[in-house]
């Protein structure tokens, strides 16, 4: 082989090989299709708030080139909670790694502790230490850490300023709603309402009873304030079903003795509920903090500055009661990916983004250190009320086979409400239900 085709074999190589580092390196496609490649990505299933889809999105910025998360949007639009949880089980019982981080109500965290990694080596300690304290409870199963708030609520009441200022006096009344009203005042206020504001015909307090969880929540609250806990223990659904049968005697008589609710409540969750009370002009309204969300299709401007939020009722002789909702993060123990979701993990817990997400999604920070933010504080006062909420919080039952037991209690719950039934024959129908004597 002479000089001069050993020169061109060589020139002609070097050129290739120039070209191709050149499209590699300049072109922005194969740079994005190599970052991707390197990239660790885990996959997030959750209700895929605008909020929460900012912080995410921040975080794929920062950790270009090395996490990446994409997600799986459980969105409550499109599917029901318990669409949601069945939803979550099919795939982590094929024990897929396609979900590597998920979320959960606080009330299923002991039925997916199976497919969940214990969480005590996973996470600095000063983390778990920093969650208020009311919120743990529900992220151990047996002793074990498996799961970390991700954000809270609690149940609380709203009511039409503007109506309650035109009772002759209301200040006496203002200053007892601040408090936890009992449930008999409360009752006593519908009729000084509907006369100060010529009412007739129109609701006054309005709560969820469909057949649902949220019916649930009311049922525990009023079984708190009787000091009676559900336990499923000797034979019965509570520490004591003779009180169980006067909890949901106090619930059908709000509607058929009171009748403080109209009996359209028996079909009613949340955001029915909330559509329900301003196109009837209702005084009160059990809800949540989310509620004064701009994300409230219900609540229309004109109605934001004349509502006030206040602690629920309690019964006279009680203390009060207030059940805590919330959801949770769990990691898949099927993920290969677990060294990026705990970093991932630990982004969403940070304080900007507990703030951030307070401030876009109106949903609870789950840490100590941002509530004892002063300036953070001054800026949402609300937060102070929160926290003041949070020490006479309830939990529903924290056990693995609570939502089966749960479906069957609001099924009677609502029928009773529905039908005025009496309390005890309820309970009985229940107990029956349950396979119970």
């Amino acid at each position: 082989m002479n000089l001069e085709k050993i020169f061109y074999i060589v020139a002609s190589t070097v050129l290739v090989t120039v070209f191709v580092l050149i499209v590699f390196i300049f072109s922005p496609v194969s740079y994005d299709e190599n970052l991707k490649k390197s990239e660790k990505v885990i996959y997030y299933a959750d209700n895929i708030s605008p909020a929460l889809h900012k912080i995410i999105n921040k975080f794929n910025a920062e950790y270009r080139g090395r996490i990446r998360v994409e997600t799986i949007d459980l969105s409550f639009d499109k599917f029901s909670t318990n669409e949601r949880k069945e939803l979550l089980a099919r795939y982590l019982r094929s024990k897929s790694s396609r979900i590597d981080l998920f979320s959960v109500d606080i009330i299923w965290v002991p039925r997916f502790s199976r497919w969940a990694l214990p969480l005590n080596r996973l996470l600095d300690s000063n983390l778990v230490d920093n969650i208020m304290p009311h919120f743990l409870p529900t992220s151990y199963t047996n002793d074990s850490l498996v799961a970390i708030p991700l954000y809270f609520d609690i149940a609380l009441m709203f009511y039409r300023d503007d109506l309650l200022k035109k009772v002759p006096g209301y200040e006496v009344f203002e200053k007892e709603l601040a408090g936890s009203i009992t449930w008999e005042r409360f009752t006593e206020l519908k009729s000084l309402v509907d006369a100060a504001n010529n009412r007739k015909n129109k609701p006054f307090y309005i709560f969820q009873a469909d057949e649902y969880e949220g019916l649930m929540c009311s049922f525990v609250e009023v079984m708190t304030n009787m000091n009676n806990q559900i336990s499923l223990k000797n034979d019965n659904i509570s520490k004591n079903d003779k009180v169980a049968g006067e909890a949901v005697q106090f619930l059908v008589d709000l509607v058929h003795k009171s009748k403080i609710s109209p009996v359209d409540v028996t079909g009613l969750k949340e955001n029915q509920s909330y559509q329900y009370y301003f196109d009837n002009e209702g005084f009160a309204l059990r809800g949540w903090p989310g509620f004064l969300s701009p994300s409230t299709a219900a609540l229309k401007e004109e109605y934001r500055s004349k509502m006030k939020a206040v602690p629920l009722p309690h019964i006279s002789g009680s203390k009060p009661a207030y059940v805590f909702g919330g959801w949770n993060l769990m990691i898949s123990k099927f993920s290969d990916n677990i060294p990026e979701v705990v970093r991932f993990v630990n982004y969403l817990l940070s304080d900007e983004n507990q703030k951030f997400h307070y401030e876009e999604g109106n949903v609870l920070p789950v840490k100590r250190s941002v509530y004892e933010d002063a300036e953070f504080t001054a800026q949402h006062p609300e937060l102070t009320f929160y926290a003041r909420l949070f020490e006479s919080g309830v939990h529903r039952p924290i056990f693995e086979d609570y939502t089966g037991l749960s479906d069957i209690i609001v099924k009677h719950l609502n029928d009773a409400i529905k039908n005025n039934k009496s309390g005890d024959a309820t309970v009985t129908a229940i107990k029956k239900d349950l396979k119970l004597k």
